[in-house]
């Protein structure tokens, strides 16, 4: 798994693949609405050259209705039992990385807590009621990804399973028939 200098990962082991980022998240304030309740997404995952290390929340833009804010030092883990996901996210029309935040979606300040590629185990953070915004996934991240999986993961077919006939093995079944 070689990439160019700044955004290759780091083979932790045979089964962990760590791919260091930055995240932009968004803060929009809809202005004409009662409340001015703020609304955050992702806007952006930055590999390569541009990568900030550290994990402060830098501002880097700021409109007066969007603001949006760059954390560094994140990492995205990619471990073999998580292929399944990785790879059914790899077949969607587009891929996503998955920002799991602390925070709500309606307050001034979230933070991003981690980021993944398995669609699995995002959708089971946003089944907990945590924030979890997605960004598309930039083409180098999907190349190691595609990488990670061709050699670590073979989908299995999946299988019909055969019913049983529940009648014939219930013991009240077979009391009522006599």
């Amino acid at each position: 798994m070689s990439e160019g200098p700044d955004t290759a990962p780091f083979q932790i082991s045979n089964r962990e693949v760590v791919i260091p980022v930055s995240v932009v998240l968004e803060r929009s304030i809809d202005l004409d609405k009662k409340w001015n309740l703020p609304q955050w997404k992702g806007f952006a995952v930055v590999t390569g050259e541009q990568l900030q290390h550290n994990q402060q929340k830098v501002l880097i833009h700021d409109d007066g209705t969007n603001c949006r804010y760059l954390w560094g030092g994140l990492v995205v883990h990619l471990y073999k039992d998580g292929n399944e996901g990785y790879w059914y996210n790899l077949l969607s029309e587009k891929p996503y990385l998955f920002i799991v935040c602390e925070g709500e979606q309606n307050e001034m300040d979230v933070e991003p807590a981690f980021i993944t590629a398995n669609q699995d185990e995002a959708t089971g953070y946003m089944e907990s009621d945590r924030l979890v915004l997605s960004v598309p996934m930039p083409a180098e991240i999907c190349t190691i990804l595609e990488k990670y999986v061709i050699s670590h993961y073979l989908p299995q077919e999946k299988k019909k399973r055969k019913r049983r006939e529940w009648l014939s093995d219930s013991e009240y079944a077979k009391k009522t028939q006599h």
